[in-house]
C-alpha cells in the first residue's frame, strides 16, 4: 500500500534538483535522459501513483466520468520548492481531449501508461512513458489515445489557468492595435 505522503516524500529530492530550471524542450530532454523509464525515480513515482489510482487516493475526482479524473495531491509549499503535485487519469483508445488550460510557469509531466500504446500529447507530439515539459505560457487540451495512462504533474507555484480560450474559439478575439 502506497500513500500520498510517500509520493510527496519521494518527489522532494527531485524537485530540489529541478527547482531552478525552466520547463521546455531542453528540460524535457534532460528529464528523459536522466529520469526516464529505466531510472529509479521513474519506477518509484510510477509505482506509487499507480497504487494511488488503484487505492482511490490519486486521480479520484471525475471531470468527465471515469475516463478523465484528477486530484491535487499536494499544494505548493516550501518543502516541495513551491511546486504542486497533481495526478490525472485519462482513458481512451480514440483520441480524447480534456479541459483546455494554460500553464503560466510551465509544468513537468511524468507519463505512466497503464495500457501498451497509451500516449499523451505533449509539446513534441504523442508521448509514451517518460516526461513532457510544456514551457511557461503553454496552453493546450490534455489529449490521450491508445488506452489508459496516469500523468503526474509538478506545477510551479501550482499555477494553472482555465480562463483562456482555445484558438478556434478566439477567431473574433482581437489584439489592440498599437498604431495611432
Amino acid at each position: 500500500m502506497s500513500t500520498a505522503q510517500e509520493l510527496v516524500l519521494r518527489s522532494v529530492p527531485f524537485l530540489k534538483e529541478v527547482k531552478n530550471r525552466t520547463a521546455g524542450g531542453q528540460l524535457e530532454n534532460w528529464l528523459n535522459a536522466n529520469y526516464g523509464l529505466g531510472s529509479d525515480l521513474y519506477r518509484d513515482l510510477a509505482r506509487i501513483v499507480t497504487d494511488g489510482v488503484r487505492e482511490g487516493w490519486a486521480a479520484n475526482a471525475e471531470l468527465d466520468g471515469p475516463k478523465y479524473r484528477l486530484s491535487r495531491i499536494a499544494e505548493p509549499e516550501e518543502a516541495l520548492h513551491y511546486f504542486s503535485v497533481t495526478a490525472v487519469y485519462m482513458n481512451s483508445v480514440e483520441p480524447y481531449r480534456g479541459q483546455y488550460h494554460q500553464h503560466p510557469y510551465g509544468v513537468l509531466s511524468l507519463i505512466v501508461p497503464l495500457n501498451f500504446g497509451a500516449r499523451l500529447m505533449g509539446p513534441n507530439g504523442w508521448s509514451g512513458a517518460g516526461w513532457t515539459a510544456p514551457g511557461p505560457g503553454s496552453h493546450h487540451y490534455p489529449e490521450v489515445m491508445g488506452g489508459a495512462l496516469i500523468a503526474l504533474f509538478y506545477v510551479p507555484a501550482g499555477r494553472i489557468s482555465y480562463d483562456i480560450r482555445p484558438p478556434s474559439e478566439c477567431a473574433r478575439c482581437s489584439v489592440p492595435s498599437t498604431r495611432s
